[in-house]
């Protein structure tokens, strides 16, 4: 077992950790979010013609060549192509088609001008200046030629993806299915939502504030409920959790308390311990650990503490059970929008929030940075990471800091 061991090689220790990926399929409408379980490609170009960029009048633009506004081109209008239709032949000398936004554009017509750029009558148009051949098409493939990926394996699926998957026609699309999650709370001191607050007891928040950062990692969630302070009941508790669940994440007890039992439980367990403490505060107070094969997270019972170690150190883990491609927290260099006043004898993560002035990024840090403290949590997008030994901060100084999703 690895004690006080640095971020990144947690993240390491985690990773390394082999997962099995199933995989199912799902309505374009339902993907949003989901991870792409193969790459597509577009098995048809997208526009899928030649079309018009809006209503107006196709023809050939070598006719226009000697109009002006003193000489204009008059052209006979000989067919009306709206979208959804063919046209009906060809567009020849001295000829143009009305045609519509979005409408193919016919044979032999190789410009098309807008309505309100000419003069028309129901079967004469006229241009008062030439039109060059290829203007005011957009071609088939122009946005998406065909055998282009559209979709990269371990890609999330955005708004935008839905939008190419249906526009090659297809109905549903191969994604990794996601991973089920169990949070066991313990701790005699937790109380159930929805009943008085019994005296020295807190509330469960932690339970919540997890819950919808694990829904925003992608993955899925399970109340794996409150265990005392109890090292037998809590082996016993994650022992049936695995029985389903492809990961388990326990609160409070992972420091060295006398009712600190998470380090006791896995052992119990007959666990493979990872590591146990993190060179970071807060939420350096984290065990991990294997059983079956399958990750075990002992967060800390401190709210605040718990959602740095899990978006620190599970984070890629996490991901990695979800089948994505990027697996690191993205990390970005900003300016201290405020002074530190605090030195750092040991690695400090700070929440904060992005601010840009003057076109700049600064970290303003949010109030409330305890590990119990969950307000510093709210409008927090990025955590910037003061190494080990810094000294007092002041404004304007450079920090590396890690994004996190809102």
């Amino acid at each position: 077992m690895l004690n006080e061991i640095e971020v990144e090689e947690a993240q390491k220790l985690l990773l390394d950790l082999p997962v099995k990926l199933d995989t199912e399929p799902v309505p374009i409408g339902d993907a949003l979010g989901r991870v792409a379980a193969e790459a597509v490609r577009a098995d048809i170009p997208f526009p899928p013609f030649d079309r018009s960029p809006f209503d107006g009048y196709a023809f050939r633009g070598e006719d226009t060549a000697p109009a002006s506004r003193e000489t204009p081109v008059t052209l006979k209008i000989w067919q009306e192509i709206p979208a959804g239709h063919m046209p009906m032949g060809a567009v020849t000398e001295g000829k143009a088609a009305k045609i519509l936004t979005g409408a193919p554009i016919p044979p032999g017509a190789d410009a098309v001008v807008k309505f309100e750029d000419t003069e028309f009558t129901e079967g004469d148009v006229a241009l008062f200046a030439p039109v060059a051949p290829g203007v005011n098409i957009v071609r088939a493939g122009e946005d998406i030629p065909a055998g282009t990926v559209i979709l990269m394996q371990g890609a999330p699926i955005e708004p935008a993806d839905m939008g190419l998957l249906a526009a090659q026609g297809l109905k549903s699309v191969k994604v990794f299915r996601r991973p089920l999650i169990s949070v066991i709370n313990t701790g005699s001191e937790l109380a159930e939502l929805g009943r008085p607050l019994p005296p020295g007891m807190i509330y469960n928040s932690s339970m919540f504030t997890l819950q919808g950062f694990l829904a925003k990692m992608g993955a899925g969630f399970r109340d794996g409920g409150i265990v005392n302070d109890d090292e037998s009941a809590i082996a016993a508790r994650v022992r049936a959790e695995l029985a389903t669940a492809d990961m388990v994440i326990t609160t409070g007890g992972a420091s060295v308390g006398d009712y600190d039992c998470a380090k006791g439980a896995a052992e119990r367990a007959g666990a493979d311990i990872l590591f146990w403490k993190i060179r970071m505060r807060p939420g350096g107070s984290m065990l991990a650990y294997t059983l079956g094969g399958k990750p075990v997270l002992a967060l800390s019972g401190n709210p605040g503490a718990a959602v740095l170690g899990l978006l620190l150190i599970g984070l890629p883990c996490i991901k990695k059970h979800c089948g994505l491609a990027d697996l690191r927290p993205e990390t970005c260099t900003v300016r201290l929008a405020s002074g530190m006043k605090k030195s750092s004898p040991k690695r400090r993560i700070v929440r904060g929030h992005l601010k840009i002035e003057d076109g700049e990024a600064f970290f303003a840090e949010n109030t409330g940075q305890g590990g119990g403290d969950i307000s510093s949590l709210v409008n927090c997008d990025l955590l910037a990471d003061i190494p080990a030994g810094s000294p007092p901060l002041e404004a304007g100084a450079r920090v590396k800091a890690y994004r996190v999703f809102q």
